[in-house]
C-alpha cells in the first residue's frame, strides 16, 4: 500500500507538467481568413405563370352553334375557324343588303337623269329654278340612300364573316364548355374558349416596396436592373427545376397601394411546352454582391440581439462585434463592418469559447475554400 501512495506521488507532478504543455500550446480551432469575394444570395417568390399571348374567344354576333371544327386542347393557328354559328339568317341579311343597294343605284340612275333634264329645260327656261332644285335634292337624296345601302352591305357581309369564329392566334386551346345546338352572344358568360399562346411564358412575382428600393440603390434605376440583374431560375409546382432559365424584363412602376408590393415579369422560353397557362412555381432570383466580406453563420453568436465573432488577435481569441447584410442564405452572412480583409476568425463552435483562448494557428489555419461558404 505504501509503494502504491508512493508511485501515485510521483506520477501526479508528470501529469500536472504534460496539462500545462498542452495548454501552452493553444487549442486547435479550425480558422477562417475573411477575404473579399463575390456572393450570391437567392431569393424564391411564388410565381402565376401566363401565356405570352392568352385570348378569351367569343362570339361577336348571336346564334346557334352548328358545328365544332376543334377539339380541346387543340394546337391551332391564327385565322383557322374553330367554330360555325347558324349562317343562315345572315345570308339572308346579306342578300337584303346587296338587293338594297342595286335598288338605290336604279333610283340614283333615275334621278340623275332627271336633274340633268331638269337642268336643260331651265336653260330653256321651260322650268323654273325650284323644279330645278327640286331634282337636284333628289338627285343628293337617291345618292345617301346608295352610300346607306352600301354601309348595310358592308355591315351584312362582316355579320355573315362572323359566323365563322376563327382564332386571333396561335396558340393552344382550353376546355371547350359549349356543345353544337348552343345558343351563343357576344355577352355569354364564358368565352367560346381560349387560345393560350405558350412559346414563352411570363412567370409574374411580387417584390415588397423595400427590396425594389434595395434594386433601385444597387443598380441606380430600374431600368438598369431589367438590363444588369442575372438570369433567373423556375422551380415548378411539383419542387423541380425547369431546364431553361429566364430574364426579368419587366418591373411595375407603381405600387399597389393594397398589399404593398410591386409586380414584376419574367420571361421563359418553353420550347417543349411543359409550361402552361395559368399554372404556378416559384421564381428564384439571384443577387451578387461584388468584393463582399462573407463569413459563415456557425462563426457567429448573438448577445442582446448583436452578432459577434471570435476574432484571433496575437494568438488569442477576441470577440467582436459585426454588422451584416439584413437578407442572407442561411448558411453564411455578407458584413458591412466590424471585421477587414485578412482578419482571422474562430470558424465553428462561437458559443463555445471565451475571451483570451490561445489558438494555435499554424496547426489550425483554414483556407477560405474549405469553409462553409
Amino acid at each position: 500500500m505504501k509503494r502504491f501512495i508512493i508511485l501515485a506521488m510521483a506520477v501526479l507532478p508528470l501529469l500536472t507538467a504534460c496539462k500545462e504543455e498542452r495548454q501552452s500550446e493553444g487549442e486547435k480551432y479550425k480558422i477562417f481568413t475573411v477575404e473579399p469575394i463575390d456572393q450570391t444570395l437567392t431569393s424564391n417568390y411564388t410565381a402565376t405563370l401566363r401565356g405570352r399571348q392568352f385570348v378569351e374567344v367569343r362570339p361577336q354576333v348571336s346564334g346557334i352553334i352548328t358545328e365544332i371544327r376543334i377539339d380541346e386542347g387543340d394546337v391551332v393557328h391564327k385565322g383557322q375557324t374553330l367554330f360555325i354559328i347558324d349562317q343562315v339568317p345572315y345570308k339572308a341579311a346579306l342578300e337584303t343588303a346587296v338587293a338594297n343597294v342595286r335598288s338605290a343605284e336604279a333610283k340614283l340612275a333615275t334621278a340623275q337623269l332627271s336633274a340633268e333634264s331638269k337642268e336643260a329645260l331651265f336653260k330653256e327656261q321651260v322650268v323654273s329654278e325650284f323644279d330645278l332644285q327640286t331634282a337636284k335634292n333628289d338627285l343628293a337624296e337617291a345618292q345617301a340612300a346608295l352610300a346607306l345601302a352600301k354601309a348595310q352591305e358592308i355591315n351584312a357581309r362582316n355579320d355573315l364573316s362572323y359566323t365563322e369564329v376563327k382564332s386571333p392566334v396561335d396558340g393552344v386551346a382550353s376546355m371547350i364548355p359549349y356543345r353544337v345546338g348552343a345558343l351563343v352572344n357576344s355577352s355569354i358568360a364564358e368565352p367560346l374558349v381560349t387560345v393560350s399562346d405558350d412559346s414563352e411564358v411570363y412567370a409574374y412575382i411580387s417584390m415588397s416596396e423595400n427590396q425594389i428600393l434595395d434594386l433601385l440603390q444597387q443598380y441606380g434605376s430600374l431600368q438598369k436592373a431589367k438590363e444588369l440583374m442575372p438570369e433567373v431560375e423556375l422551380l415548378l409546382s411539383n419542387g423541380k427545376p425547369y431546364a431553361q432559365r429566364g430574364k426579368i424584363d419587366a418591373i411595375s412602376g407603381t405600387v399597389d397601394e393594397g398589399t404593398g408590393a410591386v409586380s414584376l415579369r419574367a420571361t421563359f422560353p418553353n420550347p417543349d411546352g411543359l409550361l402552361r397557362n395559368g399554372g404556378s412555381g416559384s421564381v428564384v432570383v439571384p443577387t451578387v454582391y461584388k468584393n463582399s466580406l462573407v463569413i459563415p453563420q456557425s462563426a457567429t453568436y448573438e448577445l442582446q440581439n448583436r452578432i459577434f465573432v471570435w476574432k484571433v488577435v496575437d494568438g488569442k481569441t477576441k470577440s467582436a462585434p459585426v454588422t451584416v447584410y439584413k437578407y442572407n442564405d442561411g448558411q453564411n452572412y455578407i458584413v458591412l463592418s466590424g471585421l477587414t480583409a485578412g482578419d482571422m476568425i474562430v470558424a465553428e463552435g462561437a458559443g463555445l469559447l471565451r475571451e483570451g483562448i490561445a489558438v494555435d494557428i499554424e496547426q489550425s489555419t483554414t483556407q477560405p475554400n474549405d469553409s462553409a461558404l
